[in-house]
């Protein structure tokens, strides 16, 4: 006879069951949200609440929040940007700006983006260590700038916008950094290496578009994708019943 899961975790005393509330339990790995953010949101806040649930990282052998993981990558933008000076020296000679999918995302200085129809990291990352670069003295090339609205000729289409200058950048275009057509692809996260060869995991059941360009499963978005786990509380896992064998029902995938 089989035994029912279902119901025992509502057959125990109060406290014991009260302190479940406390407990988060890995339930899988969802890779690449893309232009799904918000159905995930949805998807997710349904199953387990707004309060009961996360995407955290995989990081050297711990689970951390998301707030951690993200220093993991801004650090392999910062390590590859200072050990390529050519790289450096065009796009401050060149550039006044950088995005990824929008041209708003020129506007976003944090990297915790709930406004956004997808998440954009590696031009906040790039704008970072640049500035950064500005008060280094080992980087003359790369010189203060005014904190002013300019025109910007977008390298995509060559239209011209209306724009912050980043800090640090110089130049007159604007970069795009996304895909291998795009003028900023030497940028992209799947180009940049993870910075640290105990960031690189492997997923034989994951496929996703970061594991055909660049260094592939070397790069830091193969870190970035591979390492995302969901985590909920266990008291709402534990409400699923049935459905705890597919805690992740209905989470659509990009490419």
């Amino acid at each position: 006879m089989t035994p029912d899961y279902t119901h025992w975790w509502q057959t125990i005393e109060p406290a014991a069951r009260a302190a479940l509330v406390g407990m988060l339990v890995p339930v899988g790995l969802p890779g690449f949200a893309g232009a799904h953010k918000h159905a995930w949101q949805a998807q997710l806040d349904a199953l387990y609440g707004e309060d009961g649930w996360r995407i955290d990282h995989y990081v050297r052998g711990q689970i951390v929040p998301f707030h951690q993981a993200i220093l993991e990558y801004e650090q392999s933008y910062r390590v590859h940007l200072r050990n390529s000076p050519e790289l450096v020296d065009w796009l401050v000679t060149w550039c006044g700006n950088v995005y990824d999918d929008n041209r708003s995302n020129v506007y976003d200085d944090a990297y915790f983006q709930p406004h956004t129809r997808q998440n954009h990291y590696q031009d906040i990352a790039v704008r970072r260590v640049i500035a950064e670069l500005v008060d280094d003295p080992h980087w003359p090339r790369v010189t203060e700038t005014p904190d002013e609205i300019c025109d910007l000729l977008d390298l995509s289409d060559g239209s011209i916008h209306s724009m912050p200058r980043a800090r640090g950048m110089r130049g007159r275009y604007l970069l795009q950094i996304r895909t291998p057509e795009s003028p900023g692809f030497f940028l992209s996260p799947a180009v940049v290496p993870v910075h640290d060869p105990a960031l690189i995991t492997t997923h034989p059941q994951m496929r996703g578009w970061w594991q055909q360009e660049g260094c592939q499963h070397l790069s830091v978005e193969a870190f970035w994708q591979m390492s995302k786990v969901v985590v909920v509380r266990y008291d709402r896992f534990l409400a699923l019943g049935a459905g705890r064998n597919h805690p992740l029902t209905g989470l659509e995938h990009d490419a």
